[in-house]
């Protein structure tokens, strides 16, 4: 998809990570992590990224910033001007200029916030380093950053270590909307804060979203947070997007096997209803020494013959819905209730 709508659109990515062994450290093979990741990300959404752990996703999140070099593929991204700008082509000055638009959000607020900074020296950080505010000014926006995420000017000149969890990762939110940016990769942002601080963490990124009019790509691999904050949601599985749509599309009716068995898991909120759970056989391909054909074809119960020898494209199959599956459509998949 190419539109002016289009914020972010990734076409063919890949990051192959080099597998050596021996005393020389010779290569001997490449580790898939993402493998021809095709997906946009629109104006004002919220792309939510799932797949189980060691799928790629955060590898994916961190190519499209560049903050891990990709091994192919193109990532454009459109700027203030309203200028597709190919990142990937961008050398290290204007790669510096556009991370201005383009943020990320950290996992761990534990680890993400240098212990040895104060709170105002952590989000005046980026200010600093592209030249944006010094002196007064400096203070001055910081005091109005932290405010913006639920805390006070009266923090700024406190450490890391005197913030519960929730409030590390308000501060890692301010430094990352410190330089005004359009883009944010959302990386696990909630998973290691407690379900109540999660709530408030969402629902402050969601009142940011239609303030400052951004778009996230959210990673997480809980279907819960995924459906509360999504728009679109992007299906991996062993480094490759095998489904991508609506939100309440997939979870009322996904079209690949995997996105089922995925939705099967997620808990029911009702003691007197009993999950039906899809246990699937054999193991997670193995992204070094992946298998022909439809890389979830060992574990799929809907396999069949055209599965094992070719890999499906991610082909659109509805309205705004892609999946990679020679029988997208065919099946009648169950969703999450």
């Amino acid at each position: 998809m190419r539109d002016a709508e289009t914020i972010v659109r990734v076409d063919g990515l890949s990051k192959h990570f080099p597998v050596r062994r021996g005393l020389f450290k010779r290569t001997v093979g490449r580790l898939k992590a993402v493998d021809d990741v095709r997906l946009t990300v629109r104006r004002g959404e919220t792309f939510g990224l799932v797949g189980e752990s060691g799928c790629g996703k955060s590898t994916l999140g961190r190519c499209l910033l560049r903050a891990i070099e990709p091994t192919d593929g193109a990532i454009w991204f459109r700027d203030r001007t309203g200028k597709e700008v190919d990142v990937r082509g961008l050398g290290k000055r204007e790669l510096r200029a556009i991370r201005r638009d383009m943020q990320l959000v950290f996992q761990d607020p534990y680890a993400s916030l240098n212990p040895r900074m104060t709170v105002a020296e952590i989000v005046g950080e980026p200010l600093v380093c592209h030249g944006i505010a010094r002196g007064g000014e400096l203070r001055r926006r910081v005091a109005a950053l932290v405010e913006t995420v639920g805390l006070s000017a009266r923090h700024l000149d406190r450490y890391p270590h005197a913030f519960s969890g929730g409030q590390r990762q308000r501060i890692g939110i301010a430094r990352a909307l410190a330089t005004d940016p359009a883009f944010l990769v959302c990386d696990e942002a909630v998973s290691a804060l407690d379900v109540s601080v999660q709530a408030q963490i969402l629902n402050l990124l969601r009142e940011l979203q239609e303030r400052l009019e951004l778009s996230y790509l959210f990673i997480s691999h809980d279907l819960g947070v995924i459906r509360h904050i999504s728009d679109r949601v992007g299906v991996m599985y062993v480094g490759r997007i095998v489904e991508t749509a609506r939100t309440e599309q997939l979870f009322a009716r996904p079209y690949h096997p995997y996105a089922e068995a995925l939705l099967s898991a997620k808990p029911i909120p009702d003691p007197r209803r009993k999950a039906e759970r899809i246990v699937l056989s054999g193991e997670v391909a193995n992204p070094a020494n992946p298998p022909a054909g439809c890389y979830f074809h060992p574990r799929c119960p809907y396999a069949r013959d055209v599965c094992k020898t070719a890999a499906p494209p991610l082909k659109q199959v509805g309205d705004d819905r892609f999946a990679a599956c020679h029988f997208a459509g065919e099946l009648q998949l169950r969703g999450a209730l």
